[in-house]
Parts: structure tokens; sequence; C-alpha cells
């Protein structure tokens, strides 16, 4: 893990967020009806290309270059709010630059929407659940639609909606590592958000959650939120996995967006 500083502030001001969030946001999205529309209708989508190359295992030059092709089906309709957004590319760069770690590992994504970094973790070896809002089955058809593109069989997608403990949640065999992109995005979801990670550290103490999030707000934190669970983060430094960079992965993202990385774990007595 790469040595970093404390911090779980989420940012000093930034742009207000575009249209085309990578997962569906949970609360607003359940609770407007044209979203439950939109989840019954057949999307257009188009596929883009994600390249990643390089990384931890690049130590010596008489080795051949690591190179992952991944490919994502986007929705064109951006109601669906189903594109890879900066933080997915940041978190699957992440994933790719720690790819011996990740291997053999049960990883859990939530709030997968496209489902970049949990499809990058799975071609690496990893046994990969994705997850998103129980309440968008879209959602999580879109899940499967990118487990499809890449080939890849066997991999589970579960309904997941942060905050309550449900059936699926409770079926969930310890992971090792949870992923989440963006998941930091409603001030009102962020103890949902926490709460349901905390469930999954109670059962693997060990476990941690690597986490992605673009800076918004001064005024959002989830310091307090880490201390009432009793979690502490460490903030990873983009240089430190090759991703202060504004194209990545062969795409254009993130672009000139902040983004901060952060492994959060359970507070060892």
């Amino acid at each position: 893990m790469s040595p970093g500083v404390s911090s779980a502030s989420l940012g000093a001001g930034g742009p207000p967020p575009e249209a085309g969030q990578a997962s569906a946001k949970q609360p607003a999205s359940a609770k407007d009806p044209k979203v439950d529309f939109m989840c019954c209708l057949a999307p257009a989508f188009t596929v883009q290309k994600y390249r990643f190359a390089g990384g931890e295992e690049e130590h010596g030059r008489e080795r051949p270059k690591s190179v992952l092709v991944v490919l994502i089906p986007e929705v064109l309709d951006p109601q669906y709010g189903m594109y890879a957004w900066p933080c997915a590319v940041v978190l699957a760069q992440y994933v790719w630059f720690h790819r011996r770690l990740v291997c053999d590992k049960r990883i859990l994504e939530l709030g997968a929407g496209v489902s970049l970094p949990g499809i990058v973790a799975a071609r690496c070896g990893a046994e990969i659940i994705l997850s998103d809002n129980a309440a968008l089955p879209q959602c999580l058809n879109n899940c499967h639609r990118s487990c499809q593109t890449n080939n890849l069989s066997g991999v589970q997608v579960i309904g997941l909606t942060w905050g309550q403990i449900s059936p699926a949640l409770l079926a969930l065999p310890p992971v090792d590592i949870v992923l989440a992109s963006d998941v930091f995005f409603e001030p009102e979801d962020f103890e949902d958000v926490i709460s349901t990670v905390h469930y999954l550290m109670e059962k693997n103490p060990h476990a941690q959650f690597w986490t992605t999030y673009q800076v918004r707000s001064a005024d959002w934190s989830i310091q307090g939120l880490l201390h009432k669970w009793e979690m502490e983060s460490i903030r990873v430094p983009l240089q430190s996995f090759e991703a202060n960079k504004e194209q990545l992965a062969d795409s254009p993202l993130p672009g000139r967006h902040t983004i901060e990385m952060m492994v959060i774990t359970k507070v060892t007595m």
C-alpha cells in the first residue's frame, strides 16, 4: 500500500457535477418515478475501450510491457447516468497498478454502474462481485453487460442499497477489498455508504475499502463518520500509482477534475 497522509476531507470547491455519473445515485434515483420508468426501457449504448499499461510489475527493462484492454458499454441516454466518470478510471488505474495484490482476492464493488474498476479487478484474477442499487434493475443489467462484453463468466451481480441490511448483504461471504468510485457524491448518502462498509468489515476486520472521489465542496467531509464507525483513512497520492495525469488508460479521463484516492480500514485496538 502506498504511504500517504491521513485525510477524510472531500475537498475544496469545484464545479458542479456533469451529466453521466458512472453509478446511479441511489436515494435520488429511487425516489424519482422517471428513473423507474427509464429503467424499464432498453437503452442504446456504445462501447468504450480503456487500455492499461505499465504499473508495479514493470521494474526490469527486459520484461515485455504488460497491457490490459477493457471494453465498457456506456448508455447513450444521459438519464441513465451510466458512463465511466473520472473517479472510476482513477480507481481502475489503482487496481491495475496493484494487480498482483488483487489477484485471488474476493472483491466487492459498490455502486458499480459500468463496473470499470471491478472489471479490471476480475481481469487481474480477482473473484469479483458487482453491486448496485437493488431498486434499479437497469443498473444491474449494465453490470451484466460489462461482464459479457469482456467475456467474463460467473461474475456475481447483486442488488445492494447502501444503508440497508438486506438478504443479499447478509448472504455475502467475507470480502478482502471493497471498491467504490464517486459514491461520496451526495452528503445524505455518506453514512449509508460507510455503514454498509462497516458491516462488511465486521465480517472481515482486515478488509480494505478502496475509494476515489471528486473534489466538489470544502464543506463535505467523512471524518466524523469514520470516527463514529471506528474506521480510519489514508490518502494515497495519485503519483504513487501513475494516476497524476489528465488522460489515463488511453481515455480523455480524468481530465482536469480533481480526484482523490483513499484507503479506509477498520480501527484496530
